[in-house]
Parts: structure tokens; sequence; C-alpha cells
């Protein structure tokens, strides 16, 4: 068995599961119902498809950038909760071109899926990607079971309900990584920390003066601008923190 973070660890991600089951459910609805006396140009069907396919891919594709930039998953992730508001509007214009609304939160259908329970995760082996792709099916089976087949207005209901819970669930994650990045710092900044740690160890190891500020070990830098351009120096390895400077001797 192989640890599904060290090679997919979006997979392991409720967001990331639901959102291909989110997926599957608009396609389903837009095979049964949203042919071309409805939609004559093909617009709306493929409108809809192509939001529910940029949910879990923006969701993979943020959470496989997640050791080298928070910034770029952080982004993916707002994309990935915009497209389900954008599919939930679709599917709320769906009902009321057809005069119905959506359940209310305390109607028993709502709750019914508001508290569908799916099942977790597999352990995943080498062969991950049969594995996991046999699971999304099977509980995308059992989640249609709440789906009628015959009934637009019913699954566009069921459906609400569904991307309601995936925006709920990228929410809950954009909101930890933004914690998580309060807290570690994101790739740029570590990388940064990882040099500057680099340029003092090195900068003592050299007997480098100390700063008359701070006394951290200094390095030599060279004058970039005016009359004394070329020119070396002493600054503190703190800098932008600390501006201590010495002149080197000749």
């Amino acid at each position: 068995m192989i640890n599904i973070h060290s090679v997919n660890g979006y997979m392991s991600l409720l967001s990331w599961r639901l959102g291909n089951i989110l997926q599957l459910a608009t396609q389903s609805f837009c095979k049964r119902f949203v042919d071309y006396k409805v939609d004559p140009c093909g617009r709306l069907r493929d409108q809809m498809e192509m939001a529910a396919r940029t949910v879990p891919a923006n969701i993979a594709e943020g959470s496989s950038r997640h050791q080298t930039s928070y910034e770029t998953e952080l982004r993916l992730l707002d994309v990935a909760r915009a497209s389900v508001s954008e599919l939930e509007g679709d599917y709320l214009n769906w009902l009321m071109r057809h005069g119905a609304s959506m359940w209310h939160v305390n109607d028993s259908r709502y709750m019914q899926v508001r508290n569908y329970q799916f099942n977790d995760t597999p352990t995943l082996s080498s062969d991950y990607l049969a594995e996991i792709s046999e699971y999304i099916l099977a509980e995308y089976a059992r989640f249609a079971a709440l789906l009628r087949t015959d009934d637009s207005i019913h699954s566009a209901c069921v459906i609400v309900v569904l991307c309601e819970r995936v925006k709920q669930l990228l929410t809950a994650q954009i909101s930890k990584r933004l914690g998580d990045f309060k807290e570690e710092g994101g790739f740029t900044e570590n990388m940064t920390q990882e040099r500057l740690t680099t340029i003092k160890e090195k900068a003592a190891n050299d007997n480098a003066p100390q700063c008359p500020k701070c006394g951290a070990p200094m390095r030599l830098r060279t004058i970039k601008k005016g009359v004394h351009q070329g020119e070396s120096f002493w600054g503190c390895t703190d800098y932008p923190k600390c501006d201590g400077t010495k002149r080197k001797n000749p």
C-alpha cells in the first residue's frame, strides 16, 4: 500500500470526491433534461458541464501546488468555489423557469441530502487510478438513488443541496489554508528564510564583522548606484530588518 498524500493528496479530500459526484450528476442531468428543445444551441449544457468539470479539476490542481505556492492553491480553490456557485445558479434558474422553488432547509428532502453519508476514501495501492475511479463510481451509484431520473425538479433540488455541501467544504478548506499560511508562511517566504540562514552561517564561518546595530554577522555587499558605485561595504545579514553597515577596510 502507498500513502495517498505522497502521490495525489487531493484524492483524500472530501471536497474533491464530492466535486466528482457533482460533475457526474450534472452530466446525467444535462443528458436527461437539457435537450435541443430546451437548449437549441447547446450553450446551457456546455456551461453547466464546464462549471461542474472545473470544480474537481481546480481542487486537484490547487492541492497539487500546496507544497510550492499557497497563493496558487488558494486562488484555484476559490475558482472551484466560484464554479460551484455558478452551477448552483443554473440549477436555481432551471427550477424557476419551471415555476418551482428550492426546498426549504427544514424540508425532510433537503435534510436527507444534506445529511447523506459518503464512505471514507479507500486505502489505495499502486493501482490507485483504477481504485479511486471505482470508488467514485460506486459512491455516485449510491447517491444517484436520491435522484429521480424522470423528475428534473427533484433532481435539480438534490444537486443544489450537493452544491451547498461542496461550497461549505471549500470554504472550510480555504480558511484552513489561510491559517496554515499565517502560521507557516508560504513557499517564497520559507525559501527566503532558508537563504538568509545560509548567508548568516557563511558569514559567521568567514569571520565576518558583527553589525554595529544588532550584532548579527555581516556580509560584503556592493554599492549599485551613485558616485561610489562598485565599491564594497559590509551590510547586516538581517537587512531589511536592520540597516547596519560598516566601511570595508582598504
